[in-house]
């Protein structure tokens, strides 16, 4: 299927398509998934990287923490993205209804254009808990929710970008049983950054809880890979991690190896599925993988800090 989708995103996709023929690929020698040439992810904040003449029912902006400019993700359908990230959450975590959502990350009001925002909000608009809701500063109303929600046994999720959920950990530890954390990025020059491992340690010290959840998601992207042990991702049936080496873009990464990581995301028919990122990463033989940090001279990035 994967073959199929870059046939047509090489014809269809333009941005793509002159890319293809800048570093001159021959169209006719792609013949497995491991040739497919992968577009660098900074194209989406020059450029109008779709595959369709259709008019599109939304466009997602990536937060500007550098002050380098957004990325542009302009999606054909609205519809199609809530199938797919209602698709990839179920895939690891059951059905979202059936979770009361917490989200400490700034009012979807604040950043419209937020795919992460768009993605929480419908979870919390459809939640069966009416305890559901968005959370900018004020921590003290969202540790007295989730303390409701333990007293009364109510299965919840708390969405958080990293720092404020270490804020919120130094301002609030309490024994979580029937919460789950999901991080949904980095430090955004908030805090200093510290590695995923010492994050989590904190994190399931400061609640008394077994493991600390993440999801890998990016405004590029219309499907989501997460975390449930160990800091090591899971993609979706439709999502691939691949690694390429460091110092020569075009040539794949061992298994097991650090490399910049490289997504074939297929739900992304009506733009690009095939994203070469500024991410170090390493995949594994199961196809888990892990996310190791940032290129040099990479710009801050993420759907996060919305304000």
């Amino acid at each position: 299927m994967a073959l199929e989708v870059f046939s047509y995103q090489s014809v269809h996709c333009e941005v793509y398509k002159k890319y293809l023929e800048l570093i001159k690929t021959d169209l006719t020698k792609i013949n497995k998934v491991e040739d497919i040439p992968y577009l660098p992810i900074e194209f989406f904040k020059t450029f109008k990287i779709t595959s369709t003449e259709s008019a599109h029912e939304i466009i997602f902006e990536s937060s500007s923490t550098s002050g380098l400019g957004v990325s542009k993700h302009f999606v054909k359908s609205k519809e199609w993205y809530t199938e797919l990230f209602k698709a990839s959450f179920e895939f690891h975590l059951n059905d979202a209804t059936k979770y009361c959502h917490l989200a400490l990350l700034p009012s979807y009001l604040e950043r419209e254009h937020s795919s992460l925002v768009f993605q929480i909000n419908h979870f919390i608009q459809n939640s069966q808990f009416k305890e559901s809701g968005f959370y900018l500063f004020d921590q003290s109303a969202l540790a007295e929710q989730i303390r409701y929600n333990e007293q009364h046994m109510i299965p919840t999720i708390l969405w958080g970008v990293t720092y404020a959920l270490l804020d919120f950990a130094e301002s609030f530890p309490m024994v979580l049983k029937n919460t789950q954390i999901i991080e949904t990025g980095g430090m955004k020059g908030k805090r200093k950054e510290i590695v995923r491992e010492e994050l989590h340690q904190i994190l399931k010290s400061a609640f008394q809880i077994q493991s600390i959840f993440g999801e890998y998601g990016m405004t590029e992207l219309m499907s989501q890979a997460y975390s449930l042990k160990n800091g090591k991702y899971k993609c979706p049936p439709w999502m691939r991690i691949m690694t390429r080496e460091i110092n020569d873009p075009l040539s794949a990464a061992a298994i097991g190896k650090n490399g910049v990581i490289n997504i074939i995301d297929l739900g992304n028919l009506n733009s690009c599925s095939f994203i070469a990122t500024s991410d170090i990463g390493k995949v594994f033989e199961d196809g888990t993988f892990e996310v190791l940090g940032r290129l040099d001279n990479s710009d801050t990035r993420g759907c996060n800090l919305l304000v």
